[in-house]
């Protein structure tokens, strides 16, 4: 994936005001819901692909014994600190491979770095050949191209002495490729002290089809499942069964 974000890397620290964990409770529910109603045996063991600062893994460990992998070793960082039972593996979602199943797995903001229809089909290998048979993964892209549109959220958050404001713009540059802009604008206060950022993160955007293709094609059972996404609204996740 190249160079990582400074996100992930050197602003890591405002990260909790970026994305504060409370916010995953809703759809952490979910998924619990889901992964109860098709794994069977019962599902005991979850690995999330793509963990950053371990915000699901906050929620779902009440219910699963979670192993944590993600390729920012400050995101794990993190994690290990919110999250200090879990199993912590510092590796690329595409190429990982423990030598071991889990009841679930997890794919979540993660994959919208795939820029490639290869990078998809390689975290979809990834996906199954971690996901026992009985068991089932959940993969969230943020977007299909039918539904894209350009969107702006506003960012707000303090905790004490420290704030962060900004601004998270979707757009997409080239309708003719696989991919999308979503530049982030912040501004970020330690006590009187005020710093800006701007940075543009390149995400993958790819036809429905394409999604449930590619999931389908190294073997999983796919079909569509609900997520909340706040204010009462849903998107459209990938609930995969593996036979």
């Amino acid at each position: 994936m190249g160079m990582q974000p400074l996100l992930y890397s050197d602003l890591v620290s405002w990260y909790d005001l970026l994305d504060p964990a409370a916010d995953h409770r809703e759809e952490a529910e979910c998924f619990q819901r889901a992964f109860e109603r098709v794994v069977t045996p019962a599902a005991r063991t979850l690995l999330e692909l793509g963990s950053g600062a371990g915000h699901n893994a906050l929620h779902l460990k009440r219910r699963f014994r979670c192993a944590l992998s993600d390729i920012s070793e400050p995101m794990l960082t993190l994690s290990r600190t919110l999250n200090p039972e879990c199993e912590h593996v510092l590796a690329d979602l595409r190429t990982l491979r423990l030598g071991r199943c889990f009841d679930a797995v997890l794919l979540h903001d993660a994959v919208t770095y795939m820029t490639s229809e290869a990078d998809l089909l390689a975290a979809a290998r990834s996906a199954f050949v971690h996901t026992r048979p009985g068991g089932a993964a959940i993969v969230t892209p943020d977007c299909v191209r039918e539904t894209f549109h350009d969107q702006t959220e506003l960012l707000a958050e303090t905790q004490g002495t420290r704030a962060l404001r900004g601004l998270m713009w979707s757009w997409d540059p080239n309708p003719n490729d696989d991919t999308y802009a979503v530049e982030f604008g912040l501004l970020v206060r330690n006590g009187d002290e005020v710093k800006a950022f701007h940075e543009t993160h390149v995400q993958g955007l790819f036809s429905r089809d394409t999604w449930f293709r590619t999931f389908s094609s190294v073997g999983y059972q796919v079909e569509s499942m609900p997520r909340p996404i706040g204010e009462g609204e849903f998107d459209e996740v990938l609930l995969c069964r593996r036979p």
